[in-house]
């Protein structure tokens, strides 16, 4: 995504203007980059580095916002038993959003007391579960949840 600069590096080519990448906009799961700004927008950025072998300025919109993971990972522990809300089925398990951006993996193991072949013969996308956090993994952002380690009537 191309953003023009108030000041900062000159682009050789284009100058007073810098790149975001759609990794850089947000640390929230979005399909398209008018889901996170507006053309005319005016943002605030970090400057990241300067691309010799493209010559511009890389920015990030991100790296100005707190990383919603490490608050959440801040405020939950292993053991604990948030409600959740199922959001994809994949062959290994589904992702069941525990707070606001903030998904974890139920693994196909771990997602009923039974053991089942899809996770479709234990849950569909939408609906609410509780889920017991097993891992928390801070440095890949990732957050491990079950089902069988909760009560039975969970499941």
């Amino acid at each position: 995504m191309c953003v023009a600069l108030d000041d900062g590096p000159a682009h050789p080519v284009f100058p007073g203007v810098g790149f975001i990448s759609f990794a850089e906009l947000s640390w929230r799961r979005f399909e398209a980059a008018s889901d996170v700004v507006q053309v005319g927008q005016r943002v605030a950025c970090e400057f990241l580095q300067f691309d010799t072998w493209n010559l511009e300025a890389r920015l990030s919109l991100k790296a100005t916002q707190p990383d919603p993971f490490q608050v959440f990972a801040d405020t939950i522990t292993v053991g604990q038993k948030p409600p959740g809300q199922v959001t994809k089925l994949v062959p290994v398990g589904v992702f069941v959003q525990v707070a606001e951006g903030i998904e974890g993996l139920v693994h196909l193991r771990e997602l009923a007391w039974t053991p089942v072949e899809t996770p479709s013969d234990a849950v569909q996308v939408g609906d609410k579960i509780t889920v017991v956090v097993t891992g928390i993994d801070r440095e890949l952002r990732g957050l491990a949840l079950s089902r069988r380690h909760g009560s039975a009537a969970d499941a």
